[in-house]
């Protein structure tokens, strides 16, 4: 069956958000803009099935960016079965935060049909293959959006971050990026799963050009393995 992956644009926007940079172990500090793997999650937060993926194209950032720190007090220990309460007092630990304020982002990706021989046995159990008409998965995620139903409550990087959203025309063009063209470095793209429990970290040079961030496919020979 032949079949095309499409493109949708959701225009998102929160209060907060923070998509920490992985170099910084302790205090954490945000990238400039949303990373293409916490753009991803948005688009899984709405609608995933294992017969898809979601392959983040291009970013546009549509407010100025702004920039507050927080400082928290946070646990430093997991409680675990053999641990059945941790005293604060003992595990407190107090970090700084850089994050971001009053974001604003549209977002541009591609709903990638798996075909049935290149699921994992796990996807299959979950759902099995057979004759299926990808457009359906086209239909679904596009009935969700517009009535804003989602699986889980989508966030800018960490979970405190809610992010709105709606789904928009790609042609749309209101509003316009902001007017601003910086080298973003080198950024987090996503995970690799190798397996259930081993994964490689990818990344990319992101470079911002008058607000627009274009994001290279992950075959693509700029990704950084």
């Amino acid at each position: 069956m032949e079949y095309t992956d499409k493109e949708y644009c959701l225009e998102v926007w929160g209060d907060y958000a923070c998509f920490t940079r992985p170099e910084l172990k302790v205090e954490r500090m945000s990238y400039d803009v949303i990373t293409p793997s916490a753009a991803r999650a948005i688009f899984d937060a709405i609608f995933w099935k294992p017969a898809i993926s979601w392959e983040v194209t291009k970013i546009e950032v549509l407010n100025p960016i702004k920039w507050f720190s927080i400082r928290r007090n946070e646990v430093g220990a997991v409680a675990s079965t053999g641990k059945n309460q941790i005293f604060i007092e003992d595990s407190r630990q107090q970090r700084n935060t850089l994050m971001l304020k009053d974001v604003h982002y549209r977002i541009h990706a591609k709903q990638c049909y798996i075909p049935v021989n290149k699921r994992s046995v796990d996807d299959l159990h979950r759902q099995p293959g057979g004759d299926e008409n990808p457009g359906k998965y086209n239909a679904m995620f596009e009935r969700r959006a517009e009535k804003g139903q989602c699986f889980n409550q989508p966030y800018f990087g960490t979970r405190e971050c809610v992010a709105n959203f709606k789904l928009v025309d790609n042609s749309v063009l209101s509003p316009e990026p902001i007017k601003e063209s910086k080298d973003l470095g080198i950024m987090f793209y996503d995970w690799e799963y190798i397996d259930e429990r081993n994964a490689n970290q990818m990344f990319f040079h992101a470079d911002m050009v008058n607000g627009v961030v274009m994001v290279p496919s992950k075959d693509s020979k700029e990704i950084l393995r």
